[in-house]
């Protein structure tokens, strides 16, 4: 069976408050010259090596494995699943 390397990203709604981000961006970026950055907004990203027949159902399988497992809160987050070439 062939193996897929899958990136889940997770972050909060783009509505939301970003406290982490926020700090990122006032006490790193601002204070130490890069005040050409916009915005910053943190999330995780999984990196997940899996087999599946084909590149559907690796995305299917990542899916299904956020949502059962509760890997991320979808009334607060987005949730991301991107196949890695």
């Amino acid at each position: 069976m062939p193996k897929f390397s899958v990136e889940i990203i997770i972050e909060g709604k783009k509505n939301a408050r970003d406290p982490e981000g926020e700090t990122i961006m006032r006490d790193l970026m601002i204070k130490h010259g890069y005040d050409m950055v916009e915005s910053v907004r943190s999330g995780k990203i999984l990196k997940v090596n899996l087999e599946a027949k084909d590149e559907n159902e690796a995305e299917e399988i990542c899916l299904k494995m956020v949502n059962e497992l509760r890997i991320y809160n979808p009334v607060a987050h987005m949730c991301v699943i991107q196949l890695v070439k």
